[in-house]
């Protein structure tokens, strides 16, 4: 049997546009003769929805769009993600097949964790669902169906199905990207092809929404685990994969349990079986059969993923940041470029984003900046050809101060004078938005974001925050990975000058200031915070991995005090396996410190 897998960038909402893409998808399928062809989890509206679907009208119009695609399919299956709307709405995979929507399977295993809110939205299907295709060798071929978290599940209804008697278990998904994410996923689907018996197709959305983005990242399994073909990731993609059934039925007459569930009719778990659909006579499948008498080879492309993890990290970056401008209809970017690292990345990132025409930096010195940075700073910016907007701050800084004067006199310069400088710049930066109609990206990193390390309406004022799930030690080796031969690849070669690198990190809202004047190394904080942050340790936990008490009650004190800044940031995109926003929900009053 051949399949293919149809990795591509749905946007939210846009259902004619998804429409046309999964239109486009299935013509090339048939083209390459393909039997099957997948497309992602909710393909036809984009992943999340969100509160679209507690609206009617999106419902109907989805499901107009369906009937419009199943119509028009023919001489070849199609299984097509979609919000169902019955009794209740269903996060459903339907099978298209000779002009007709020929049945619907709906999602079992809805989550409700981290970024995911499917039971406010979704009812739960009733169980696993086989479907028989085609004829080969005069039998016909038994596919499981399985949309995203059904088959991360071990056992039902990946299990029932095969105990069904599927010798292919499909799988719809919209996964998303955290560091590392694609590796682990392709090693569970192994196993679970392992468990199972069965060849495993996991079709993937790929593409950035809001803060999140799908890496795409396909693959077929074979019923030992090996993965006979895989697709790229962060880019759409057409995987086409021939797989053998008979090999995996096969393999099962040497499996003595299997072979007795099967015959008792039910699980080792005692489980129903899957439900039988009707079956497809598949026109397109019988005449690759005669067309691909003797064929032995089997599987696909196999694309490398990439590598090192900063290599996929930037590409995630890269994406996320291009659809969420692409997507909102921004034509031109602008950020602040300080001499330091996180703006350097930031530059870099929206450069190779959008390329250099579309991007502005402007350059904001006040008298404490050096000259080394500003130095800096242009030199990037020649490097990689943005344009520079020269804005001298030290004069509106005088006049601020003047302003407030009478109200401080007596008083010592402190914090508050410094964050005048950081909110002057953004109320720059918001004006050039607002003159142009430019997108301005903020270059604050998790690390500040976490201990509130930034300036509300000042460093914080933006409409996205390219790197604000990027640690600060991560930031850093981002940058290095940028400059090297494999990150100038088809780039700007080395952009980032070593002394951004080199140079001790600092705000430059004072003489002489350094981080680390008022935090732990950077080294040191990210360990804390990894910790706290995302492994939701305690502070005895803490301690009990060797770090220093103050630094740990330092920490935890500033991250519980920065909550109510961190609601106030603008979206940025998820990297890490949690990000703040919608991946952590804390309460800002909250006078627990356990």
């Amino acid at each position: 049997m051949r399949l293919a897998l149809c990795q591509l960038n749905a946007t939210v909402g846009d259902i004619a546009g998804n429409a046309e893409r999964i239109r486009a998808g299935r013509a090339a399928a048939l083209e390459a003769g393909a039997d099957i062809v997948l497309f992602p989890e909710l393909a036809l509206t984009g992943y999340p929805p969100e509160d679209l679907l507690l609206r009617e009208h999106f419902l109907t119009d989805a499901a107009a769009a369906l009937q419009e695609l199943a119509a028009e399919t023919r001489e070849i299956v199609a299984v097509v993600g979609f919000p169902e709307r019955a009794e209740d709405v269903y996060n459903a995979a339907a099978v298209l097949a000779d002009g007709a929507v020929h049945a619907v399977y709906r999602k079992v295993y809805l989550p409700n964790y981290g970024v995911f809110d499917e039971e406010r939205y979704f009812q739960a299907g009733a169980g696993g669902a086989v479907v028989d295709i085609g004829e080969q060798a005069g039998t016909p071929q038994r596919v499981g169906l399985t949309v995203c978290e059904d088959i991360w599940e071990p056992g039902p209804p990946a299990s029932d199905e095969a105990l069904s008697g599927a010798t292919l278990i499909l799988n719809i998904s919209a996964s998303p990207y955290h560091a590392g994410k694609g590796a682990a996923r392709e090693r569970m689907f192994a196993q679970r092809a392992r468990d199972n018996l069965a060849v495993v197709a996991f079709c993937a959305l790929v593409g950035g929404q809001d803060e999140l983005v799908f890496d795409g990242h396909s693959f077929v399994v074979d019923h030992t685990g090996e993965t006979i073909a895989r697709a790229a990731q962060f880019r759409e993609d057409l995987l086409i994969c021939d797989v053998d059934l008979q090999a995996a039925a096969a393999a099962r007459l040497r499996e003595a349990g299997h072979r007795g569930a099967v015959r008792a009719g039910v699980a080792p778990s005692g489980s129903a079986r899957a439900a039988v659909l009707p079956a497809i006579a598949s026109s397109n499948a019988d005449a690759h059969d005669a067309q691909s008498n003797g064929r032995t080879h089997t599987g696909g492309p196999l694309a490398e993923p990439l590598e090192p993890i900063e290599a996929e990290i930037y590409a995630a970056l890269t994406l996320g940041l291009h659809d969420y401008v692409e997507k909102n209809g921004f034509e031109h970017v602008v950020l602040g470029l300080s001499g330091g690292i996180d703006s350097a990345l930031v530059a870099c990132l929206a450069v190779d984003a959008l390329g250099a025409a579309r991007v502005s930096t402007a350059i904001m010195p006040s008298r404490f900046s050096s000259s080394a940075t500003q130095e800096d700073a242009r030199a990037l910016a020649a490097a990689l050809g943005t344009r520079v907007h020269e804005l001298a701050i030290a004069p509106v800084v005088d006049t601020y101060e003047g302003a407030l004067q009478s109200e401080f006199e007596g008083l010592e310069h402190d914090l508050t004078e410094e964050n005048l400088q950081a909110r002057i710049r953004g109320n720059l930066l918001m004006a050039l938005s607002n003159k142009f109609g430019w997108l301005v990206l903020t270059t604050g990193n998790k690390s500040e974001m976490s201990v509130g390390y930034t300036t509300l309406y000042g460093d914080l004022a933006g409409g996205f925050a390219v790197i604000k799930d990027v640690p600060k030690t991560l930031v850093y080796r981002l940058c290095e990975w940028r400059n090297s031969p494999a990150g100038g690849a088809g780039r700007v070669v080395a952009p980032i000058p070593e002394s951004i690198i080199e140079r001790a990190p600092s705000a430059e809202l004072r003489p002489d200031q350094r981080d680390e004047d008022s935090l732990p190394p950077y080294e040191l904080l990210d360990r804390i915070l990894h910790g706290y942050v995302e492994l939701h340790l305690s502070r005895e936990q803490l301690l009990a991995q060797g770090l220093p008490l103050q630094e740990v009650e330092r920490a935890i004190r500033l991250v519980d005090l920065a909550e109510y800044k961190r609601r106030q940031a603008p979206p940025g995109i998820k990297v890490t396996e949690l990000a703040f926003g919608r991946d952590r929900r804390m309460p800002i009053t909250n006078r627990y410190r356990g």
